[in-house]
């Protein structure tokens, strides 16, 4: 491990993780009021636009959301039981590869990117659904072996740092890097505002976020190795509730 960011790690005060937890309990008072309040949440505005896009045709011709599944009200517990296994297409899909079949299976249209406003939004509105639920991903079938794939990526060392995730997510979780708290990594709030960004962003664009500060190569969004993380990691918050959009520094 590079020696400043032992340095860094070792001489703060430890936190120890105790049990399962979500990131917005290693977060500031503040932070978490501006969270919990729609008014001053600055992802609502990304939820309203996709509320939005939910009840409006996306082109002429072409039926809304709403058409196919009613007010989106109706999408209560999806997001908490993301990524799931489709036999159809024989893979892992996540909640943003959903709203892309449907578009493109469906409506006809062009696939989005994972941070492109649209598909941001989506997500948001419909995470925002199953808001206080909890997180309910299977942990059996041909889910455990995918699991169990990205479980090994997890826990794999790599970049110049020869950093793996759960050196920080596991091992050191709770303690403080730079004046913030090592959160255990759980993709209960996602997509989420980040202070950082100033805008929403999605798990995998933060998946890429700590590969490059492993100084590692990342990811392309339908990589294996993406998808078999958004799985274990959804496993392996399993029970914590679902905070979309969550507010993070």
């Amino acid at each position: 491990m590079n020696a400043l960011l032992i340095a860094l790690v070792l001489l703060a005060t430890p936190v120890h993780a105790a049990d399962l937890h979500s990131g917005y309990a290693d977060e500031s008072k503040a932070i978490q009021a501006m969270q919990d309040d729609d008014d001053a949440n600055p992802a609502q505005l990304w939820v309203l636009q996709g509320e939005q896009a939910w009840d409006d045709a996306p082109a002429p011709g072409v039926k809304s959301c709403m058409e196919c599944h009613g007010k989106i009200a109706s999408m209560k517990g999806v997001a908490a039981r993301y990524p799931v296994w489709d036999a159809a297409r024989n893979r892992a899909i996540t909640l943003p590869d959903r709203v892309n079949l449907c578009r493109t299976e469906k409506q006809g249209l062009p696939a989005l990117g994972r941070e492109r406003e649209t598909m941001l939004g989506l997500t948001a509105a419909i995470g925002k659904q199953s808001l206080g639920l909890p997180i309910s991903v299977a942990t059996s079938g041909p889910l455990a072996e995918i699991g169990a794939q990205g479980q090994a990526v997890f826990f794999q060392r790599q970049g110049q740092l020869d950093l793996s995730c759960a050196d920080c997510h596991n091992d050191l979780a709770g303690r403080s890097l730079g004046g913030a708290t090592i959160p255990q990594g759980h993709p209960n709030g996602y997509p989420l505002y980040r202070l950082e960004w100033q805008q929403l962003g999605s798990l995998q664009r933060r998946i890429r976020n700590c590969l490059t500060g492993m100084r590692a190569d990342t990811y392309r969004d339908d990589s294996p190795e993406m998808q078999a993380l958004e799985v274990y990691l959804a496993q392996r918050a399993n029970g914590l509730k679902i905070e979309t959009p969550a507010v993070r520094p």
